[in-house]
């Protein structure tokens, strides 16, 4: 496995450095054995490897070579010299035809012996190529060019008597050359016909035998484009027939050999990567690669060029990203770039988080489905392919899979880290992990320094990103407890508490909920996880500040009271829950110490809410509080215009839970004896200024009961 070449797309030649790994090697032997039956019959020909793009032909051509060349110290009927040209580097007649004899003299043994064929087949060379600056000077054509050359050779001239000079040459010398061509439907039109033209009449010398390599629809294709065939599909078949003697059509790559390579390469990258594939994980890419993948991943270039970059990429995120979820990705990526840019088109959406309210419409799955169809035809997927990467965005993606109508579990794209939660989708499209996220490792090794208490630099990376990024953070430890993994609650709880105030997350899209909310949902399951005899401690801490006791408070009201959360009062009666409201009571008064020195009209927002919170640990003693504070000084209305939040229309100023809480802060009936002159509108009472407070009044009357209804005489 380790020797496996990911980004490297030169062909193999079947020795130990580059081995050859698609069993080509028996196929070489089969056109090294026709190169010799063509030998025996004819003193020059064509053959031609004919394959897909990227089916290996390149490799079979030079595992050829090898053979040739380790099978020249045997018998002289064995015997071959081998040459390379590559066309496509040469931009005109003339270069490429002295690149042809110069590769034909090259190829030729060294010694004295040889120096005279070499010189004469320069000699022939020479005396040609000039030809190649007709098409520049004179303006001609490829057809006209062709002519010349003809003339030329058939002519009483020193050209001709050069090329019978060379034949002799090379009949004499018996030794056969083989030029080898590859890559031909890389040419343009213009050159196809010149390469074409040069091998049939300049190079058509006695012992010199050319070997072609080329994909034949793209080779038909080009030639269809020259005014030498035009575009018709049987003369170019034809003409290509004319040329080529031999046929060597490159043995198709069956479905068992594009499993084998993939799986040998699939477990080449998961070595190499320290990755492995859970049971699950290996069932969803045989879903993937059998469904979706295979028919995209025909040829060896294909499959290397896939894993070619999964390679680039997985790196950093090995172990931070689902490895399934990344190879789809990675197939997207390379194979439909535009169904991979729309992703962060409709982020929102795929993960789940979108609130357009487009989206929120009831619709059918197969409108649902008919809608991602439509993006992916946008996004120039080819209608042949749009079913199978709809199929992959459903494998990706529980708001696809759910669209088409297959269900989809949102939870499980963030259990396995996978693209389709909102959690994780970055990390594939910016291929690490962003600094604005914890990798998986700082995070474990984080919960694991404050389970032992100890303090370390994960720790306060973990603080940091709970404080900046409160839903993520909490999301994830979520996901661990859901998935039965121990969390340190109770050093969980503490850390909540001490950045209680300090919470700055942006409200999430879906129902804009606050970062103060999302922990406040989540720390009572936190306080549960604990053993009950260690929870009263644990909130006890928590308020150590007033932050922490206002959210110790909701923590411990919302664990008591599972069913019913706005009830004033808790239903549990078990002996920790009232340990654990006593000592909040306790941090509650020591909170509220100083606000009982100033005016009502100055207490702060944080009273204000630490009022609002000692009513659900002792509604008795907060009573007793509050009235002590109003027989020395505090006065009712000023209080209640702190306590109660202006509403805007249509809310009212007094809804049920605030009417309840002021029965728990007050009780109603010592509130409206005290408030009597001011709702009565008494003549010795001054109305307020405030409009507030003045609103106060009017939503109280709007809710007296009947005892405290106003006399008839006495106006309301």
């Amino acid at each position: 496995m380790a020797g496996e070449r990911f980004f490297n797309d030169d062909p193999v030649d079947g020795s130990t450095n580059a081995p050859d790994l698609l069993g080509r090697q028996q196929y070489a032997q089969h056109a090294v054995a026709l190169l010799h039956q063509v030998r025996e019959q004819s003193e020059s020909g064509v053959l031609a490897l004919i394959g897909p793009w990227g089916s290996g032909k390149s490799s079979v051509l030079q595992m050829t070579i090898q053979h040739l060349k380790n099978a020249a110290g045997a018998t002289d009927t064995n015997r071959w010299s081998v040459a390379e040209l590559n066309p496509w580097i040469y931009a005109d007649l003339e270069s490429l035809t002295l690149a042809l004899f110069s590769e034909i003299r090259a190829a030729l043994p060294d010694g004295n012996q040889w120096s005279e064929l070499r010189r004469k087949i320069g000699a022939f060379g020479q005396s040609i190529s000039p030809l190649g600056k007709l098409t520049g000077l004179l303006g001609l054509d490829s057809s006209e060019l062709i002519n010349h050359v003809a003339d030329r050779i058939a002519g009483d001239t020193s050209a001709s008597a050069a090329k019978r000079t060379a034949e002799a040459a090379l009949r004499q010398a018996a030794l056969p050359v083989l030029m080898v061509m590859d890559d031909l439907d890389r040419l343009t039109p213009e050159e196809l016909l010149v390469v074409f033209k040069l091998i049939r009449l300049v190079g058509h010398l006695p012992n010199v035998y050319y070997l072609i390599s080329f994909d034949e629809q793209t080779l038909l294709d080009v030639l269809q484009r020259t005014d030498l065939v035009g575009s018709n599909d049987q003369r170019a078949q034809e003409f290509l027939e004319k040329l080529i003697q031999v046929r060597l059509d490159l043995p198709a790559f069956r479905d068992r050999d594009i499993a084998a390579m993939t799986t040998r390469l699939l477990n080449a990258l998961l070595d190499s990567h320290v990755v492995s594939m859970t049971a699950d994980q290996e069932q969803r890419f045989a879903e993937a690669y059998f469904r979706h993948l295979q028919d995209r991943l025909r040829t060896p270039r294909s499959i290397k060029r896939y894993f070619g970059q999964a390679g680039a990429t997985l790196g950093s995120l090995a172990g931070e990203v689902d490895i399934v979820d990344f190879l789809i990705v990675t197939f997207l990526r390379t194979s439909e770039p535009g169904a991979y840019r729309m992703l962060g088109r409709h982020r929102a959406e795929l993960t789940g988080t979108s609130i357009d309210p487009a989206l929120q419409r009831d619709s059918s799955p197969g409108e649902r489905a008919e809608r991602w169809k439509e993006r992916l035809r946008q996004a120039g997927v080819a209608q042949d392919n749009i079913d199978g990467m709809l199929g992959l965005l459903g494998l990706l993606f529980p708001a696809v899979q759910q669209a088409v109508g297959n269900g989809g579990d949102p939870r499980a794209a963030a259990r396995r880290r996978g693209i389709g939660s909102q959690d994780y989708f970055d990390r594939y499209v910016v291929f690490t992990v962003p600094e604005d996220d914890l990798p998986e490792a700082i995070f474990q090794q984080a919960l694991a320094q404050m389970a032992s208490g100890a303090e370390g630099d994960e720790a306060a990376q973990l603080l940091l990103r709970l404080r900046e990024d409160t839903h993520r953070i909490v999301r994830r430890i979520d996901q661990l407890r859901a998935d039965g993994i121990p969390v340190p609650a109770a050093a969980l709880l503490q850390a909540m508490a001490d950045n209680y105030g300090q919470l700055t997350a942006q409200p999430e899209a879906m129902g804009l909920l606050g970062a103060d909310r999302r922990v406040r949902s989540f720390t009572p399951s936190l306080l549960l996880d604990l053993p009950p005899e260690e929870r009263p401690s644990v909130v006890a801490a928590m308020a150590a500040t007033p932050d922490g006791a206002v959210l110790a408070t909701r923590t411990l009201h919302s664990a008591t009271n599972p069913d019913d959360t706005a009830s004033e009062h808790s239903t549990t009666t078990e002996p920790w829950a009232a340990q654990a409201r006593d000592a909040l009571t306790e941090r509650l008064a020591e909170h509220l110490a100083p606000a009982a020195g100033r005016p009502a009209s100055d207490i702060t927002e944080q009273d204000d809410t630490l009022i609002w919170m000692w009513r659900h640990t002792d509604p008795a003693s907060i009573r007793t509080w509050l009235r002590d504070r109003l027989d020395h000084g505090w006065e009712l209305l000023p209080l209640l215009a702190a306590l109660i939040t202006p509403q805007q229309f249509p809310f009212p100023l007094i809804d049920n839970e605030t009417w309840a809480g002021l029965d728990a802060l007050f009780t109603h009936d010592d509130l409206y004896t005290r408030l009597t002159p001011l709702l009565n509108n008494s003549p010795d009472t001054p109305p307020p200024t405030d409009q507030h407070q003045t609103n106060i009044l009017q939503a109280l009357r709007d809710r007296r009961p009947d005892q405290h209804q106003a006399t008839p005489d006495t106006p309301s």
